[in-house]
């Protein structure tokens, strides 16, 4: 993030309702903390979309930042995850909603 490599991030839009937590909201701001809890940038929320899991793009995955920034490798690290990860018990599916999230950096320490 701190790069700018990874300006996007998914999840299951299911996990905030198990959570009773609202979807983020462009304008939102955040404190990124390093590994030892000290802060070490400001980030916004630029925009949200919720998108049934196979109608993630290719520009989503590379926003991502991670593997080799590919659709097919977002397709397969997201299933993964949202397999292991499924405090809903409904399982993965192909067209889940996933909540997809761009921001940007505003301020780095």
């Amino acid at each position: 993030m701190l790069e700018g490599t990874k300006t996007a991030t998914a999840s299951a839009r299911e996990d905030y309702d198990v959570e009773e937590e609202p979807l983020p909201e462009p304008g939102a701001m955040g404190i990124l903390l390093d590994g030892r809890g000290r802060p070490r940038a400001l980030v916004a929320v630029t925009s949200v979309e919720v998108k049934e899991f196979d109608q993630v793009d290719e520009d989503h995955a590379f926003a991502e930042g991670e593997g080799d920034r590919t659709l097919d490798a977002w397709r397969a690290d997201h299933e993964a995850f949202f397999r292991a990860h499924d405090p809903t018990g409904r399982g993965f599916r192909h067209d889940m909603p996933v909540v997809l999230e761009r921001f940007e950096v505003l301020y780095q320490e």
